[in-house]
């Protein structure tokens, strides 16, 4: 099971990638950062396919979102000088903590 979680995890750099790009795009109108979203949500979603052959949609997605959150926010804070309130970071914190007892407690991701 840790494949799954490692392409999972790639799907996740893809779909961050693909989010930066998104944002630095202003709207499509700069062509690269573009021609990059187009890549990297295609790339991410490929991978995400890939990995729902091991683990079941909702954990997937769970796991893809959580991370994405984070991830996404973290190169917000640094790249574009977005920043998060506490409540935004408790929040954030409490989806990692959702993601961990997904994996670490339930029976329905599959291990």
């Amino acid at each position: 099971m840790p494949k799954a979680y490692l392409i999972l995890l790639i799907a996740v750099v893809f779909e961050t990638i693909g989010t930066a790009a998104l944002q630095a795009s202003q709207q499509f109108t700069k062509p690269i950062p573009s021609i990059i979203v187009v890549i990297g949500y295609g790339l991410a979603f490929y991978m995400m396919a890939l990995t729902l052959k091991f683990l079941p949609v909702g954990i997937t997605y769970a796991v893809w979102s959580g991370l994405g959150i984070i991830s996404i926010s973290v190169i917000a804070y640094f790249a574009f000088g977005q920043k998060l309130d506490l409540p935004a970071i408790l929040g954030m914190g409490l989806i990692v903590v959702g993601i961990l007892i997904i994996n670490l407690f339930s029976k329905t991701a599959v291990h």
